[in-house]
């Protein structure tokens, strides 16, 4: 799923940094690299979407985040899991829904 998002982010002109892991895309956020949205998980091993989200925030105050999910909304773990600037899609998805919803959470 990663590999198919990371196409449809480049085709649509997105400059996109991948990890393979919650670590190693905290690394990133915590780098000085230029980074406008994180996409994640929220289920990920080790570090899940949400840990790398409130990690990376001290850095990146504005950061705007778009968590994955492949369980319904109504399943997540609280009703205040989605905080100013995150979003939530759950899978599966079509493309150009999740490209919709990129353009929406990019031009706010």
């Amino acid at each position: 799923m990663r590999k198919l998002i990371v196409e449809l982010l480049g085709d649509l002109g997105y400059r996109v940094l991948e990890a393979e892991d919650g670590p190693s895309g905290l690394a990133v956020l915590q780098s000085d690299q230029q980074v406008d949205l994180l996409i994640t998980d929220v289920g990920l091993p080790g570090l899940n979407g949400r840990q790398i989200a409130d990690a990376a925030r001290p850095k990146r105050p504005g950061l705007k985040v778009l968590f994955m999910t492949g369980y319904a909304e109504n399943a997540l773990p609280a009703h205040d899991f989605l905080t100013q600037d995150m979003e939530l899609i759950t899978k599966p998805f079509p493309m150009d829904v999740l490209a919709q919803r990129l353009g929406k959470i990019m031009t706010r």
